[in-house]
């Protein structure tokens, strides 16, 4: 180990429109928060970062502004994304001011050269004294544990909040992929308009994405065939009420009189609201399969399709995959954490 070893921390973040996850090496996960920034507009201060600020998402005064600086796994807004993971990287450090980094940072496949360059700006102006980015479809499989170095295909779909990333994996590279900017984000965006078209109710996004996690589904063959690996969600805020696996109440406020709105949901209605977006990513997903050679295609089909990203926790996701495309699916043991692990794996070996 050199002198600059002693004083450089390997890091690996997973920078994703919805979560932000960082990996320090020998320690593992140390920061998994929302990529959400509170800014007072006035003085245009940051006020909050990560968990609290996205406790004030539509619920701020209007001098203050809760934002998310990315947008479909890109950087939106490049000042508040600097804060951002600044404030990360620091927390990551625990202020120590003097440890440079060597930081692996994820991006969508296909990004820009100009997109590239602001991640690693971002980087850089956060104490990185190296960086390196690699494609998030990458960094899911290593992160999943699939032998990407071997002479063998590897399907990885990494649904993340702004993007859907499918790849194609053989001897450490990416042979065929696509990076849909559907994922996460719009399958809330769906349950929002679909209660607000059919009930008149409006409800916020953070509201729909505790539906999409309680009673969201692709497959009603889900609750025929559940398995133990699905934990059910008992929540009880607010904004909503599990009434059992598959019904809940929420509240809302009513378009036409503008009161306080109280509904019951179901598991089917919700699938209905999703659904053209699942078959979004299960298209894309056949426009790789159609893209890829025959051999690695045949080693697809042996080994299966493998889901990461907090899209991979939809229930009985990958019980449609299977049944649109033939192949089994297979959900990594740690999908919402396998980006950043990857990430940092391939920062301790860089």
């Amino acid at each position: 180990m050199g002198l600059f070893d002693l004083f450089t921390q390997k890091i690996g973040i997973d920078l994703g429109t919805s979560n932000t996850l960082v990996y320090v090496s020998n320690k593992g996960i140390v920061t998994n928060e929302p990529s959400v920034v509170a800014i007072n507009t006035v003085s245009k201060e940051v006020c909050a970062v990560g968990n609290d600020a996205k406790a004030m998402l539509e619920r701020t005064p209007k001098n203050i502004m809760a934002i998310r600086p990315l947008q479909n796994g890109v950087i939106a807004d490049f000042q508040l994304t600097r804060a951002m993971v600044q404030y990360f990287i620091a927390k990551t450090l625990n202020k120590k001011r003097f440890i440079k980094s060597n930081i692996v940072i994820s991006v969508p496949v296909g990004v820009t050269s100009i997109e590239r360059r602001a991640v690693e700006e971002v980087a850089y102006d956060a104490g990185a004294r190296k960086v390196k980015l690699v494609e998030e479809p990458m960094a899911a499989a290593i992160g999943a544990g699939l032998p990407v170095d071997q002479p063998i295909g590897n399907m990885i779909v990494d649904i993340g909040g702004g993007t859907t990333e499918i790849a194609v994996i053989s001897l450490g590279g990416i042979v065929e992929s696509d990076s849909l900017r559907t994922a996460g984000d719009d399958i809330d965006i769906n349950i929002r308009d679909y209660i607000k078209n059919k009930y008149k109710m409006d409800i916020g996004l953070v509201t729909a994405e505790k539906i999409k996690i309680a009673l969201g589904n692709a497959s009603e063959e889900y609750y025929e065939e559940k398995d133990s690996k699905y934990i059910e969600v008992e929540d009880e805020t607010e904004e909503i009420t599990v009434l059992a696996p598959t019904e809940m109440e929420i509240r809302g406020r009513d378009i036409v009189s503008g009161l306080p709105l109280k509904i019951t949901i179901t598991n089917d209605e919700i699938r209905e609201s999703i659904i053209e977006t699942i078959n979004s990513i299960v298209n894309a997903i056949k426009r790789v399969l159609e893209r890829t050679p025959p051999e690695l295609s045949s080693d697809i089909y042996s080994n299966g399709i493998y889901l990461t990203g907090g899209g991979a926790l939809l229930k009985g996701l990958d019980i449609y995959i299977k049944q649109e495309t033939g192949i089994n699916v297979f959900i990594a043991d740690n999908p919402l954490h396998s980006v950043a692990l990857g990430a940092g794996k391939i920062c301790e070996n860089m």
